[in-house]
């Protein structure tokens, strides 16, 4: 795990399950419409949940994972 500070506080284990609960909701969506793109961001946000012990560190980043996918497809990819 990366940065190990307090791995089971209540802001933590929220901020997982939400992010971890989108990056589903971007795989599912991805594999019925068979698209790469929000497949690799949902696996994205399922590894950042799981990875990132830290609740803001992990928020921040599928912040910007969902930011980078938003603008790539609107770039046609």
């Amino acid at each position: 795990m990366l940065f190990e500070p307090e791995m089971f506080n209540a802001n933590f284990l929220f901020a997982s399950l939400i992010w971890g609960s989108v990056g589903v909701g971007y795989f599912i969506y991805g594999k019925k419409q068979s698209s790469w793109l929000p497949m690799i961001g949902g696996v994205l946000m399922i590894a950042v949940s799981y990875l990132v012990a830290s609740a803001l560190l992990m928020s921040l980043i599928s912040i910007g994972i969902i930011l980078a996918l938003y603008v790539l497809w609107k770039r046609g990819y």
